[in-house]
Formats: C-alpha cells, structure tokens, sequence
C-alpha cells in the first residue's frame, strides 16, 4: 500500500490495482492496522465482484465503527477511527482506511461521519448505477476509440519487431520457482534462434577485459583455460579501435566475452557498426557482465538495446528456466536460499528476443538502491538472460553478476557451448577414476577395520548406479600389511577376502620417494619385494598402471623409475599431479615419455591428515562447498577425465571418502546432464590422448624453479650445468665465427660436441628433446663458479624452428638469445654452394636458379632444398616467434656483415648484453690474415688459429654461377632456339632479382621489426630497401 499525510487527516490507501496480476477469481487480503499496534479486525477475503464488494465492506465499515467506539468506552481504544470505502469498477479496485485525528475517548461525538466518512458501500453503488445509465453513449464511444487505437499501437509494435510486452519477470507473489511448470516462460512459446554458422572462423574466444588483474576477467580465463580452449586477451578499450577481427576472409574468433557489458554497450557508433556486422555475418555470439557498483544508478537502459537493468538488489531462490535454448550440461532445478551478495543485476525487457535463463526471488531484507523498482511484485526477476538475435541479428547471454556464484560458471559453460555452434564444448561424457594411495600404510588409530571395508564395498556398488563401471583403484605398499591396531589388522584381511572387487596398483614396497634411489637395481629390488607381496595374496599385477609416492621421480623424470617399472611390473600408464605444476590445477595436464603414458592427477580437498568431518581445514562447510558447485564440482564439470588422489585414512574414521564420492555423485545428477563413467587405467589414458593429442610431447620445465620439484628431484643432478645463453643462428650468416670468438674468452664456455648432429646439440628441434633434460645436460660442464661462469650452446638451427622457441623458454626462461643477419640472398647461395660442396645429388643436378624458383609441381626432393635455401631468410617471421616467447631485453641481433669486418666492436657489445665478466679485448686478440680472408685468433709467438676449411669458403659469384648453369641448361637452349635474345646483364642478375622480389616484403617487414626494437639497420638492408623504391 500507500501511505500520505495531510494537515487534517491521515489516509492510508491498499492499493488492490494490480489488474494484470488478478481475475475475477483471485483475492487479496487485507489487514487494517490501529495505532502502532496491528489488529485484525476482520479476515476479509475480496473477490473483485463489484456487487459482492459492496456488501461484504458495507459489513466490515460496520464492524469498525462497533469495535473502534467498543475500545473508546473501554478505555483501551487509539486516538483513531475511521471507515472503509471502495472505488467504483470503472477504476482500479481499491479499499481506503480514513482515519479522524479527533476521536477521543470520553468524546460524545466519537466520530463525525459528516465531516470524515464517505457514503456506504450501497449507496455508491446506486449512485454509480445511474450515472453509468446517462453516459451510456459516451461511454460506447470512448471504449470503440480506445479499441481503434488499441490496434493501431499494436501494428505498429509488432511492425518494428516487438511483440505484446513480456516481462522477464513474474510480479505475482503466486508462482513458485519450484514449481516450473507455473512459471511464466511456460506462457509464451519457444522461439528458435537462428543456428551459428561454425565454418568461416577459428576456434578463438577473444576475451576484453578491465584489466589483467581484474578477479571476473581471471574468472572468465580459468574457465577457458580449464576447458583447454584458446583465446586471446585484451584491455577494453575505452574510445579505441578493436583488434583485428578476420583474416584472410576468415573469422578470427568465434565468441566475443565482455567482462563489462557497459563498455559493450557504449561503444562508439564506428566500433559497434564494426563488431555487429562482424558478429552478425560470421555467426559470432556476445557474452557479457554487469556488475552493479556501489553508486550504480538503480535502473538504467543498457545502451542501445530494449533491455533495463535494475541494480543492487538482493536475490534468493535461483531457478533455471527449462526453456532456455542454451541449456546442455545444466540440468532445471532451484537452488534454495540467499544468493551470495547483495549487488545482484536483474532484467526487464518487453522484446521477444530476451528469453530468461536464470530467474530468482528478491530476498525478504533488500534495501537499498535499486530495491524499490522490485517492489511491485515479489515474483521472479532474470538474473541471466539470453538474447535470440532476433532484435539486430546478434546472440548474446547476458549475466546480472560475476562468476563468484556456483550456478553462473555452470551457465557460462553452456552459453560458450550453444554461442559457439558446439565449437567450444566437450561431450557430456565424464571419466572419473578414484585412486585410493596407501593401502596397507599409516597410523595405527587411522586405517580401516572390518566395518570401513565392507562400507567401502557397498558404496562401490551403490555408485556404480550412478557411475557405469565405477571400481575403487587400490595403490598397495606390501611392507606395512598387519601393522595396525587388531581391528585395522581384521580390515586388512577383508580387503585381502574382496581382492577381486576392486582394482589394484603398486606402490613403493617400502613407500619411498622413487628420486632417492640414485641406480635402477635398488628401485628394482623394492619393486619385485611388492610383486611378491601381490602374488602371495592374489592382488592382480597385470592393470599396467602404478603411481610413485609423492609423485616423485614422474615429473621431473627420474629416468630409472621409468626403466625399473617396465622392466618389473610392465608399467605402462601412471598419473601426477606435478605436470607442469600443482597449481593451478586448470593447467595440469598429461604427456608420454619413454613409452610410459603419463596422465593428470587431481586432488579433492581429500589428504593424510583430513580424516574427521568437524575438523576439516576451514570447516565442514568447506568441504559441502566444493562439492556442492565448488572446486571439486568444477573439476568434473571442466575436464573430461578426472583421476582423483585419495589415501586410506579417508576411508576410515569418519569416512570422508565415501562421504564426498557420494555427494558429489548426487550433485551432479540433480544438477547436471553429465554421464559418469569409469574405465581401466590403460584405456582412460588412450582415451585421454586421443582428446588431447597435442599434450603427447612433454614440455621440460627448469626443476630449480618450482619447489615443489626441486623437492623430488635428485640431489645429484644440479641445474648449473644449464646454458645461461644461447647462439641460434641461422646457418651460413657467420655463427661458427661468433661461436669461437665466444670460446676467446675465459668466462665462457660451450656444451660438448656431439658426435651425431654436426657437433651441434641440436637438442630443442629434435627428437633429441624426448629423451629429457637429464640427457641434454650431460652435453655441459659443471661450471666452477656458478655466478662468473657461462655455459652456452650454439645450434644454428634453432632459428627457423617453431618448436624451439616455445621448448626453450620453458627450460631456459632467463637465457639469452643471439642470432646473426646477413642478406638472405647470399645467405640462401651460401647454403646451396655449402650443399654442393657435401655433394648434395639435389644441388649438384640443379643449378641455383632452379632451385630457388621451382614451383609446387618439382620433385619433393628439389622443393625441400629449396626450403632449406630461401625459409631462414624470412627473418622477420622467425624473429616474431622469438618474440613471442622471449622479451626484446634477452634478444640481440648481430649484423652478420659487421661481425666479418669488425668482429672487435661486436663482441665489445655482445660481452656488454651478456653481462660477463672480466671484459676482454678482442682488439689485441684477433687479426686478420689476408689469405683466409677472414679474422683469425692470435696465438702466442705471432701464430694464429683460423676457421677450418669448410668455413669462410669462396664461391663463384652469384651472377657467374648462374650464367654458366644457365648456358647448359634446356632452358638456356630452349630459349637460343626461339631465337630469343637474352643478354649476359639480364642473365647475370637472374637470381639476385629474383631473390630481392621474393624477399621484398619480409625485409620491409624486418625493417618495421628493427625501428619497434630500436635498433639500426644494418647496410646490407638499406640497400635492398633502396631497391623496393
């Protein structure tokens, strides 16, 4: 109601005028409050017929005017009273409670019904009667012309796209967001928007956030990441342009997120034209977030949309709206209660492109900005909404909060799912593997008797109802069975009697760290001691599958854990948790190494030490969260296989495990279209794999840089003898030259040759890289000063490959990267002159023209040469991918030329970018010898050591090569026969023109490169630039 003061009366007015809410049939009651103190005088039940309403208040004014004078002359009556009267039909139904601020108790005159009370309820009506008999006529005609323009409206709504106004709320206090099937998105039929076209873009989320610290932007990513889908970050921008949105007539990505929908909504008129047309055209959907602040406006109209924000409001009571096309994983429920914080946005729209998905309740206690908008009903308001596109032909989902609650990150997976054609979405398939380490193993007083074991086969089987196949996987450790108290001892036999109703792994006999074991012939006795434990009591030792304590020696590699458990138990599958690192968990992932397939672990909150319900770390609630939509929920909802770490004690004492397995089952049954399966180690980690073959190659981390791993790490092996720097070429620019002008120098020193690719390592381009750091760091030196000593390696074909950068930056983080220029042209000869020189068949039956100019229909043998000779060239292309990885402070690039002329001035920069010490003057070390042609190191005694023979070679020039090739050439013969004339300067510079137009652009590209790092360009491309003019 509504209440108003005058100078003379107090009126209060119950407002019953809601006519879209009520029927004939329904009934509001009413309660008349005296004083400050509420008396109900009479439980009125009014049925909105007009004529019964006359009676039935006639009857009520009555009762009051008897109870209020009954008070007065008893003494106990308020200094009020007063009447009630109805409105005619005509108007909203309405009751008013006039109250006389002279009515007194003792008062002979207890009210003056002729200065405060209305006619009765009769008379009006009799009144009301006659005067609807005068008007008749006019009243015909005002409803015709109310009819006609009734009409009008309507076409012109339902012309511009509109439908009938349909609130995404139900402002009725009747509905009940359990009861689905009376809520009002059950009243309008379901409205198909348009499919998403998922063939002209890439599987790419571009995501704007505030900023790269902002908590919803670093939601919104692990949600990404944890699914494994790619995306690309950017800072919302305020007034600039977006980023590049196609390529190449390709969509770049295929969903736009905005952590701010006002910034969404409020892009210029250029911006928005820009990424509607885009969305629009490439079937790209939106999703975006408000979140409402402290001094955010109560309601407000986001942008240029149909769609009102009310903001700051308090919630309870989520429910999903069944009807919602975006709805895959999530199953329709309520989740009952208040919703966390009191910053909620809801939405009103009255277009039919807005479908609700999440609705819920305004809390009993909302005050505040933003709540009096919700005050004219107490029924559902839409907490998410989806827009169909039929509005401006755009998808989008909308959400009134973050992701801090449960249910939203449920919905966003969805709504990445349905925005994305199912582009971006896993199978509803979900593999979960229970491991329960340490059978056999701890504390008296914490293992299981006969009852924990008998309830852990029972659970077994009440899961498997849920779970198809579920089985608990036992990881055993021989030497500790029957070292508990009697009772733990009975538990040991009766797993030993149920032997055949669960799987089983082995563990370390003795349950130590497999990296303590410094040779394969002690891990090797600790395992048959286990083996023998097994077949004595008939456990299996056939699964294939075998966790290490601790995790140790899987990651980082301890090499003869992976020999000693193929050779002992036919290992061929186990799990960590450490790969790359334990946290964050998202990023946690699987690779095979030395025919082992090594799979993610997860953990569950479960843990030696967490064995008693009330004393869970943070509490009991702790735990309930993350089952119920938490850590743990999110983990089998985000990964499609999930192997979880357990251990004994949490199967006995209060028996967490099975508490948390069975819960979370329940869970994600009622909430979710999940299908839970369980299979065998060996064929979970083939089906892992075949989901995610681009995590079969591992990617080798520095153990120094992770504690964790460094914990579990042998003690012998040391990450000194790791490179602090690194020469990556390309071939044929001058990194030999570089490499034994390094040696000069007393602080520097280089990895070992290698007897089998050139004397280069070659270890990051290579299948060289699978056989682990462990092998790669047998290449170099323990250094006798760790500070002042510097191990580098020189592979010059480090440049053009696209795994090296990406492998190197994950060992050699800090390390520094030198690469050296020359002008491609006379780089892409030299190789092929140095190919000839090795008798190369190819280069030797091709001459250099042929090479370089051979189209995609010449022999794959000359088309690979051709590779080799003109793809290190494209040095901008491989420079960026350096860059990617590496910051411009770790990169220096030589000028290839000036290190031939003046190698002195070179390396004083290169000791300078380096940082080594002690300076050395390459000035007094080096001389040139006119006979090589090249600067050579002096030697004690005036002698001097040069470049072997192979290196600084003088090959034919260029033009004259050629001109000899050509002159026995077909072509050459082919062209004298047509009596073509072609001459001796338009021959000679054949390849060189045609190498400078092959190279144009990535040399202007190259030159954009050098002016953004700050560098100069060196001679040799200021010339060929000259040429592009």
């Amino acid at each position: 109601g509504t209440s108003r003061r005058t100078a003379s009366k107090n009126y209060v007015q119950f407002d019953a005028g809601f006519s879209h809410l009520f029927t004939p049939e329904r009934t509001g009651q009413f309660q008349l409050c005296v004083s400050q103190q509420q008396i109900q005088l009479h439980s009125l039940w009014l049925p909105l017929n007009q004529q019964r309403m006359e009676m039935e208040v006639g009857s009520l004014v009555q009762a009051l005017k008897r109870q209020c004078f009954e008070r007065a002359l008893s003494g106990t009556a308020p200094e009020t009273g007063g009447s009630l009267v109805t409105t005619p039909r005509s108007e909203a139904p309405r009751v008013r409670l006039e109250v006389c601020p002279r009515y007194r108790l003792g008062s002979s005159n207890v009210c003056d019904q002729s200065e405060t009370l209305y006619h009765t309820c009769a008379v009006f009506a009799m009144n009301l009667t006659v005067k609807l008999r005068r008007n008749l006529r006019r009243l015909v005609i005002l409803l015709a012309t109310f009819c006609m323009v009734s009409v009008i409206i309507s076409a012109y709504y339902l012309y511009a796209g509109s439908a009938q106004e349909l609130d995404l709320s139900d402002h009725s206090a009747g509905p009940d967001c359990g009861d689905l099937r009376s809520l009002p998105f059950r009243q309008v039929e379901p409205r198909t928007p348009k499919p998403m076209d998922t063939s002209r873009k890439d599987p790419v989320v571009l995501v704007f956030v505030e900023s790269q610290y902002s908590q919803l932007g670093q939601d919104i990513i692990a949600i990404l990441e944890s699914n494994q889908f790619h995306y690309q970050a950017e800072i919302a921008p305020g007034k600039g342009d977006l980023p590049p949105l196609t390529h190449k007539g390709r969509g770049r990505y295929a969903l736009v997120v905005y952590e701010n929908a006002l910034k969404y909504a409020g892009m210029d008129a250029w911006n928005r034209e820009l990424l509607d047309k885009y969305c629009a055209e490439y079937g790209v959907g939106v999703v975006a977030f408000h979140r409402a602040g402290e001094n955010a406006q109560p309601i407000l109209r986001l942008g240029p949309f149909p769609l009102t924000l009310l903001t700051n409001v308090a919630l309870r009571d989520c429910c999903v709206n069944p009807r919602a096309p975006l709805l895959y994983a999530t199953r329709p429920e309520v989740d009952r209660g208040l919703l966390p914080g009191d910053d909620w946005t809801v939405f009103r729209s009255n277009h039919s492109t807005y479908e609700p998905v999440l609705l819920a309740k305004p809390a009993p206690a909302s005050s505040g900005a933003g709540r009096q908008a919700l005050a004219g009903g107490l029924g559902l308001w839409a907490t998410v909404v989806q827009d169909l596109g039929l509005y401006d032909g755009v998808q989008r989902v909308l959400f009134g909060q973050g992701l801090g609650y449960w249910l939203h990150r449920l919905i966003l997976v969805d709504a990445i799912a349905y925005l994305t054609g199912g582009m971006l979405s896993r199978p509803l398939e979900r593999y979960i593997l229970v491991d329960i380490d340490d059978i056999f193993v701890g504390k008296k007083g914490t293992r299981m008797n006969v009852d924990d074991v008998k309830a852990l086969l029972e659970t077994q089987n009440m899961l498997r109802t849920q779970i198809s196949n579920f089985t608990f996987n036992l990881g055993f450790s021989g030497k500790f069975f029957h070292t508990g108290t009697q009772e733990e001892d009975a538990g040991d036999d009766l797993l030993l009697k149920y032997v055949n109703e669960f799987w089983w792994f082995p563990h370390m006999w003795s349950h130590m760290q497999p990296h303590l074991f410094h040779n394969q012939s002690s891990l090797m006795e600790q395992m048959i001691l286990n083996k023998e434990f097994a077949l004595e009591h008939g456990i299996p030792v056939n699964m294939g599958y075998a966790v290490a304590p601790h995790h140790s020696g899987v990651y980082p590699v301890h090499m003869q854990l992976y020999e000693a458990w193929k050779s002992a138990w036919g290992i061929r599958v186990t799990s960590t948790e450490e790969y790359p690192h334990l946290k964050p968990a998202r990023h946690r992932k699987g690779f095979i190494h030395s025919g082992i397939l090594v799979l993610p672990r997860q953990t569950c909150g479960l843990f030696t030490h967490t064995i008693f319900y009330k004393e869970y770390p943070g509490g009991p609630k702790e735990l309930d969260k993350s089952i119920r939509g938490g850590e743990l929920f999110l983990t089998v909802l985000l990964n499609p296989i999930s192997i979880f770490m357990t251990h004994l004690s949490n199967y006995g004492n209060d028996r967490l495990g099975l508490y948390t397995f069975v819960n979370l089952a329940n869970f994600l049954k009622c909430w979710t279209n999940l299908r839970l399966h369980t299979l065998p180690p060996i064929e979970l980690a083939h089906h892992y794999f075949s989901l995610f073959p681009e995590q079969r190659n591992p990617l080798w981390q520095n153990p120094c840089d992770d504690k964790r791993h460094k914990d579990i790490w042998s003690k012998e092996k040391t990450c000194d003898r790791l490179p602090k720097f690194m020469v990556v070429g390309p071939q044929k620019t001058g990194t030999t030259a570089l490499y034994l002008f390094l040696l000069m120098h007393p602080s520097i020193s280089s990895s070992f040759p290698s007897s089998k690719t050139f004397e280069e390592v070659q270890f990051f381009n290579t299948n060289n890289y699978h056989k682990g750091i462990d092998w790669y760091m047998e290449f170099f030196p323990v250094p006798s000063n760790v500070s002042t000593d510097f191990l580098f390696e020189k592979s010059a074909n480090y440049f053009p490959s696209e795994d090296t950068p990406k492998r190197a930056v994950a060992l050699l983080p800090k390390a520094k990267i030198l690469t050296l220029l020359i002008n491609p042209s006379d780089r892409a000869y030299s190789w092929y002159q140095h190919q000839r020189a090795h008798e190369d068949r190819t280069a030797l039956r091709f001459s250099f023209y042929e090479v370089i100019s051979a189209n995609h229909h010449a022999p794959s043998e000359l088309r690979s040469l051709q590779g080799r000779c003109l793809v290190p060239g494209l040095y901008a292309v491989h420079l960026e991918r350096w860059l990617t990885y590496y910051p411009p402070s770790q990169l220096m690039i030589i000028d290839g030329q000036q290190l031939r002329n003046d190698p002195a001035a070179v390396m004083d920069e290169v000791q300078k970018f380096l940082g080594v010490s002690p300076h050395f003057n390459y000035s007094q070390a080096l001389t040139f010898d006119p006979q090589k042609g090249f600067w050579c190191q002096l030697l004690d005694g005036g002698r001097t050591k040069c470049l072997g023979k192979s290196k600084g070679r003088r090959y034919p020039a260029m033009d004259a090569e050629e001109l000899y090739n050509l002159s026995l050439s077909t072509k050459f013969r082919f062209l004298k026969d047509k009596k073509i004339t072609v001459t001796l300067h338009s021959m000679s510079n054949l390849s060189r023109d045609f190498l400078s137009r092959f190279y144009r652009d990535h040399n202007i590209e190259l030159s954009k490169l050098l002016h953004r790092l700050g560098q100069p360009l060196p001679a040799w491309l200021r010339e060929e630039l000259q040429k592009v003019r």
